[in-house]
């Protein structure tokens, strides 16, 4: 639904006024599942990309406290440790957008998603799958380091004592994917249009192929105006807020589980 609802200049039959409307006629008119698609090319990218991501968190988060706040928690330290987890998550992860976009996108050509992967490399080469690349980070760091300093924060109100707290991890996920995803729109939108290279849209570039954070924000602008860089940003938000909360509350309760155990072995010997 995001990223329909972020298409610049959409066919007709693919304009929608909300979120719901958008699920309900995508569903009528092209299929139950079709809201699904590109489900098995993210899952495939988001195992690899999350274990990077949290394993760089933890030990820089854990390493820069220690330096700028030792024994206590200290923002600047999970500001800048969610910044560097990005870089490693986006490598992973930005191919996988690509093609889920490009998938997802009204009239897809593409069944399958090695048909896609095969097209993609074929007609504009393996740079096409991080032609995104710079504009996700420009996006993603301020996005994490956003979303943790919310969740950090949020956690020290509602769990001061950071014991396993259910709750308090599903709360604090979804207020901070939020406030996150609704700060960054601007620079999701131009992501998806760098990812999808929608053709309506390239007809206004002269270039012919739109490239760098640049030009992608010219293009929304000359298309849609100031209006156009929060398109979507109700489908977003709706996105992220499960997203983060399922996120952090799997997290949590795996740390939560390996701490345990590792506490129990060290009290066994």
């Amino acid at each position: 639904l995001q990223t329909r609802m972020q298409s610049l200049q959409p066919e007709p039959a693919a304009r929608y006024r909300n979120v719901l409307e958008a699920l309900w006629r995508i569903a009528r008119t092209e299929g139950v599942w079709r809201p699904m698609r590109g489900l098995n090319i993210t899952a495939t990218g988001a195992g690899p990309a999350h274990a990077l991501y949290f394993a760089c968190y933890e030990k820089l988060k854990k390493t820069l406290s220690d330096v700028i706040h030792a024994g206590g928690n200290s923002h600047v330290a999970n500001g800048a440790a969610g910044c560097v987890a990005t870089l490693l998550h986006d490598a992973a992860m930005n191919p996988a957008e690509v093609v889920k976009q490009r998938m997802q996108m009204y009239n897809s050509p593409y069944q399958r998603v090695t048909d896609c992967v095969r097209a993609v490399w074929r007609n504009e080469g393996a740079g096409a799958f991080y032609r995104s690349y710079t504009t996700q980070l420009t996006m993603n760091i301020p996005f994490q380091a956003i979303h943790f300093m919310t969740y950090e924060f949020l956690q020290e109100q509602l769990n001061p004592h950071r014991q396993y707290n259910p709750g308090s991890h599903v709360v604090s996920g979804a207020c901070a994917g939020a406030v996150a995803a609704a700060a960054t729109t601007p620079l999701d939108v131009c992501k998806t249009l760098l990812n999808t290279q929608e053709s309506l849209a390239l007809s206004s570039n002269i270039s012919g192929h739109i490239t760098g954070m640049a030009n992608a924000f010219r293009t929304v602008y000359q298309v849609g105006g100031v209006t156009a860089y929060f398109r979507g940003v109700q489908a977003r938000v709706i996105y992220q807020m499960p997203s983060t909360a399922i996120a952090w509350s799997v997290y949590e309760f795996f740390k939560y589980i390996l701490t345990k155990r590792q506490e129990e072995r060290r009290a066994g010997k």
